[in-house]
């Protein structure tokens, strides 16, 4: 495996970092105002309530991303990850809000974060369900599940009515091979600014051809101070319970995050790492709450960028929630990113999605060549995407079961722990979680 640029532990110069840290930004900025976008769509919310929850969700991943990568006593991970609004609440969160409104998406949130905070004092046994077949199986199913979300941005966007339009495809295309060609050839900062180099230069090229955007920039206001607790907040039982699900799922998609993360940056995840980064996702969630943004976690699409570059500074990333806080106290910035057209965003997310699956890929080839192993991998790996090709197959399913099983890394997860418990011959990791990462280091390195 190729030497890390820069280690977690490292600070680049400061203009480096600013432009690293901006590739990250770049990455995410789009899945964090997602959720709030849709969740106002489908409420029916007023234009400046959506641009509060916006805001609000900018400001909360901003500050989360911080504390998980700088750390504040037993929370935090720190390492180099993005927080940010999670898809895995947007089922949960419209039930709730069309029942009891923002008010008791914000209660419910507030008050299922604890399954979250709970959870994180658990993660030592926890991560003894995932030994090296069963993360890797967990890191290829992330990679998996986010490529056809890189492939509707190359084609212009899920729904777009210029859906898969040749001048899209061409625009996704040029970017995936300068993306390349910086990665391969570029040297030094050039090679680790792949990303948003091809990004810059995409963009440029779509506005020399009229294809951007800016009605979002001129609507944006220039400054907004954040107002906690604004909307207000109830705590209806059902909706406590439809989000405590959702945050028992996104537990376990939270460690296949990690595990890909630890892979990425040669870091060992040892159940006590896990846990300060899942309870970082739950403290996080609930101070999202009392600032009126939807719930936060762990951003997987932000792996790809470390596998990609290969700049795992911590530092960095946490400079990328200084820039999302700016963000949220200055909405037309934010905006001026979103004006990015998405087959800029989806030719660099290829790239990145396709790193994590190479990641994963690389782990499983350190498990034991048995049938056993195959079996796992085989099966739990075509349960996931099962889910993630053809998302209709839970439609007449009891809304429950499409929360838990809407995932596909999700379900890999929970096929290949069920079969690893169940099969003979159960894979276990060395007992001593010291020698474990140590291990898992060496033979990533």
């Amino acid at each position: 495996m190729e030497t890390l640029l820069y280690k977690v532990e490292d600070r680049p110069p400061i203009l480096t970092t600013v432009l690293l840290a901006a590739q990250h930004l770049l990455a995410a900025l789009g899945g964090i105002i997602a959720v709030p976008l849709v969740l106002g769509g489908a409420l029916k919310l007023p234009p400046d309530q959506i641009v509060a929850l916006v805001n609000a969700a900018l400001l909360g991943s901003g500050i989360v991303t911080i504390i998980q990568c700088k750390g504040v006593g037993p929370v935090g991970i720190r390492l180099p990850c993005v927080m940010g609004t999670s898809f895995t609440f947007v089922g949960a969160g419209i039930s709730v809000g069309l029942e009891h409104g923002v008010p008791g998406i914000l209660g419910a949130s507030l008050a299922g974060s604890l399954v979250m905070i709970v959870g994180s004092f658990f993660m030592p046994t926890i991560r003894k369900l995932f030994p090296h077949t069963v993360t890797g199986v967990v890191v290829t199913m992330i990679g998996l599940s986010l490529t056809p979300v890189a492939i509707d941005w190359a084609a212009g966007g899920a729904g777009s009515a210029n859906y898969a339009a040749p001048g899209s495809l061409a625009i996704a295309g040029i970017v995936l091979l300068l993306v390349i060609g910086f990665v391969q050839w570029g040297k030094g900062i050039v090679s680790a600014s792949a990303v948003v180099l091809g990004i810059m230069i995409g963009y440029l090229i779509c506005l020399a051809l009229g294809m951007v955007d800016f009605s979002q920039l001129h609507d944006a206001p220039v400054f907004a101070l954040p107002q906690p607790a604004s909307f207000g907040m109830k705590f209806p039982i059902s909706g406590i319970a439809a989000m405590s699900l959702a945050f028992l799922v996104t537990i376990v998609e939270t460690t296949g995050t990690f595990m890909a993360l630890g892979s990425a940056t040669r870091t060992p995840m040892p159940g006590k790492t896990l846990a300060r980064g899942i309870l970082c996702d739950g403290v996080g969630s609930a101070f999202a709450a009392l600032l009126s943004s939807p719930p936060v976690s762990t951003f997987a699409q932000n792996v790809g960028v470390v596998s990609l570059t290969g700049v795992a500074s911590r530092h960095v990333v946490a400079l990328t929630g200084g820039m999302l806080v700016l963000a949220g106290l200055f909405p037309v910035l934010g905006a001026l990113v979103v004006t990015i057209p998405q087959p800029v965003l989806g030719g660099a997310g290829l790239m990145m999605f396709a790193m994590i699956v190479s990641a994963g890929i690389r782990m499983l080839g350190h498990s034991a060549p048995t049938k056993r192993n195959s079996l796992i991998i085989a099966v739990s790996i075509g349960c996931g995407l099962a889910v993630t090709i053809r998302p209709d197959l839970l439609a007449k399913l009891p809304a429950f079961v499409k929360e838990v099983f809407g995932s596909g890394i999700t379900v890999g997860a929970l096929v290949a722990v069920v079969l690893n418990l169940c099969l003979p011959g159960r894979e276990v990791d060395a007992i001593d979680e010291e020698v474990e990462g140590e291990t898992l280091v060496q033979e990533l390195a």
